[in-house]
């Protein structure tokens, strides 16, 4: 096909793909069409020409990956996934209707060839540099290339406005992620208006000095708007020859053209065109402005090119694969059980041998989850992870490995560093921690961790919401769990945290009362039916590592809450998690010399005990026993369910305050003596 042909297909087929937005947003009612129908020629040029990816076997491991992070301009991404043979056009047709494949903003799991869930501004090019990471480092674990792929993602002005869109891109410039592309979508539009009055920096300037590769396509030409996809396919075949820096490729355009009247303004970012705009838009495109959803069956059977090009694409890496496999049955072996999901041999007695060495020495649960950490390490390879700059606070450093990171980029902290490195050091950079270990799940069979204080989980919790929302098997490692973590004051002292988090649908946040619930709980979250993802609460101060965890949290850490000390006919309960489980236990002590039997639960996941059948629930709170008392150094929130009309509570439902750990707990009434109080009070309500 000579190349004047080829382009004026490219050009009619764009123009067919904008009409199908025009109509679909019209049909829908709302939606984005003016970002949609500016970015289609990129996102065509990318699905035609560029990408490696198969329409017959979405989930083909050795595609590339597309993010389009301005997910609300999703039609752009739909219309190509149905012109390559994705979806069909009754998805489009159903944009923006319940059950439909084609939602307003991109959901992972629901639409194939989706690779992420995108929307909140920001997070699609920040987690795309934890997929771009998660192909380095699988490729060196597997030592294959194989595995490399390259990672694409289609950003706006909001996207490089968010703050975390920063973070990540200073850490991918630092890691020299060569396989990482970015196009910069800019229009200068956002809702307010022209974006002069919010974004002046010079972006290109500020890419370059992050370390990135960047270059500049412009389709306001001297001659007038052209949307020139072979001047965008010959600037990405420039900077693929640049193998050692992230790539950051603006490309100017105006939101909505061609449309008549609405071509450059805010208008079209939110709102339909409207039915006489839409059929001015056609005229222009060269459609007919008569027809809904018009689809040329030529046009369409040369979009489908791309089915063929994807099946040979994975025959050769197939036939690769094959070889590969043949020669490292090791590696080979590895990459299958990591592709199933399955643990490794040796997992659980991992786990129980240092359960056996552990003393009943008092320990920080952060010290025993960062030993646990370690165990599961040494049997499972696929496991990294790391810190926001606080890998020793929260004990998340796996013992003896490598940092990741490109060859020869170590520091006299750190100064083995590799490709294969297991240590990640994220900076403080929270949110983008979060974000790109996502990536990391989202693009690799690898696992991963990613740990902060409790308080900071706040900066993080954008990302951790997506992690619960996409349903995937992110570990949020939270230390410094409680106002007892002491002399940095209120500031760092989370109250709220607890709460905060349960709240959120999908998150399985565990909060272990000493060093066996701890590795009990590590072990769960690998063992537990699900991907949902973990929030792993944890104490700076040393707490009592307890004989009766070492005998019940095996069996009773799973369920979520537990029986601790208890018999039938107990007179109330006394639940707690965490830190205050220690403290019931004397309060439970004290209770007895009153004559008074107190039954003692640990509570260490609400979400994992409401799992279990009604039966076993009613067996840990039964009906008949109305006086309860729930302590945590927290938010009381969460625990009302739980204690009723007649129970109390001994929470925290203010700020902390300026002292040690211990003068903060007692001061804000974390003492046996008022738990004593509280259990008076409840047993008076019956």
């Amino acid at each position: 096909m000579d190349e004047l042909k080829k382009s004026n297909l490219d050009e009619k087929t764009i123009a067919m793909s904008k009409g199908l937005i025009a109509d679909a947003v019209q049909k829908a009612g709302s939606g984005h069409p003016g970002s949609a129908i500016s970015m289609t020629p990129i996102v065509y040029a990318l699905y035609r020409y560029v990408l490696r990816h198969d329409p017959l076997d979405p989930k083909w491991e050795g595609r590339d990956r597309f993010i389009l992070s301005s997910g609300h301009a999703s039609l752009a991404q739909y219309v190509q996934l149905f012109l390559a043979g994705y979806l069909t056009l009754d998805d489009i047709k159903g944009y923006r209707t319940m059950r439909s494949k084609t939602p307003g903003h991109p959901e992972y799991g629901l639409t194939e060839g989706i690779e992420m869930t995108t929307g909140p501004l920001g997070q699609g090019i920040s987690t795309a540099v934890g997929f771009a990471m998660a192909s380095r480092f699988q490729s060196a674990l597997l030592e294959s290339d194989l595995f490399k792929h390259e990672v694409w993602t289609l950003c706006g002005e909001g996207d490089i406005e968010e703050g975390v869109s920063s973070e990540a891109s200073s850490l991918a410039g630092t890691q020299k992620l060569g396989n990482l592309f970015v196009i910069f979508d800019c229009n200068r539009i956002q809702i307010e208006g022209d974006t002069s009055i919010t974004l002046t920096e010079d972006v290109l300037a500020r890419y370059k000095s992050y370390g990135w590769y960047t270059d500049v396509v412009d389709f306001n030409t001297p001659s007038g708007y052209k949307e020139d996809v072979q001047a965008l396919l010959r600037a990405v075949k420039k900077a693929r020859k640049v193998e050692d820096r992230p790539h950051f490729i603006q490309v100017n355009t105006v939101i909505a053209w061609p449309a008549p009247g609405k071509a450059g303004s805010e208008k079209t970012h939110g709102s339909p065109l409207g039915e006489e705009a839409v059929r001015d838009l056609k005229k222009e495109l060269g459609l007919d402005p008569d027809r809904k959803f018009q689809v040329d069956p030529d046009l369409l059977a040369y979009a489908r090119q791309s089915v063929k090009r994807g099946e040979e694409a994975k025959r050769e890496w197939e036939e690769g694969f094959e070889e590969w496999k043949a020669k490292n049955p090791e590696n080979a072996s590895l990459h299958e059980r990591m592709k199933k999901g399955d643990l490794p041999q040796g997992f659980d007695k991992a786990l129980d041998d240092l359960e056996e060495s552990l003393s009943l020495d008092p320990l920080p649960t952060r010290a025993s989850s960062g030993k646990a950490l370690n165990a599961i390490a040494k049997v499972m390879a696929e496991l990294w992870g790391g810190s926001a700059d606080l890998g020793g606070s929260n004990n998340t450093v796996i013992e003896g490995a490598a940092s990741f990171g490109p060859e020869g980029s170590g520091t006299k902290q750190w100064p083995n560093c590799s490709p294969a490195g297991r240590v990640i050091h994220f900076g403080v950079r929270e949110f983008a921690m979060g974000a790109i270990t996502n990536g990391i799940l989202l693009g690799s069979s690898t696992r991963c961790f990613g740990g902060t204080f409790l308080q900071f989980a706040d900066y993080e919790r954008a990302a951790v919401r997506l992690a619960a929302l996409m349903d995937i098997p992110n570990i949020f490692v939270l230390t410094h769990d409680s106002v007892a973590l002491g002399e940095d004051g209120p500031t760092h002292q989370p109250v709220e945290h607890l709460s905060s988090l349960r709240a959120m649908p999908n998150l399985d946040v565990i909060r272990p009362c000493d060093a066996f619930e701890t590795c009990e709980a590590w072990r769960e979250i690998f063992e537990k039916e699900g991907t949902s993802p973990s929030a792993l609460i944890l104490t700076r101060q040393k707490v009592p590592t307890l004989s009766l965890t070492k005998e019940k949290a095996r069996e009773g850490l799973p369920k979520g809450a537990y029986v601790l000390k208890g018999r039938e006919g107990d007179d109330l309960i006394l639940m707690a998690s965490g830190s205050e489980v220690s403290l019931i236990l004397g309060a439970a002590e004290e209770l007895e010399k009153m004559g008074i039997r107190a039954r003692v639960v640990s509570v260490p996941c609400m979400e994992w005990f409401e799992r279990q059948p009604l039966s076993y629930r009613q067996s840990v709170f039964p009906d008949e026993i109305r006086a309860r008392v729930a302590v945590e150094a927290g938010s009381a929130m969460s625990w009302y369910k739980y204690v009723g009309l007649s129970g109390r509570t001994v929470c925290i439902d203010r700020f902390g305050l300026q002292g040690s750990g211990s003068e903060n707990m007692k001061a804000l009434g974390m003492t046996v003596e008022n738990v004593v109080e509280k259990a008076l009070e409840s047993l008076k309500e019956e």
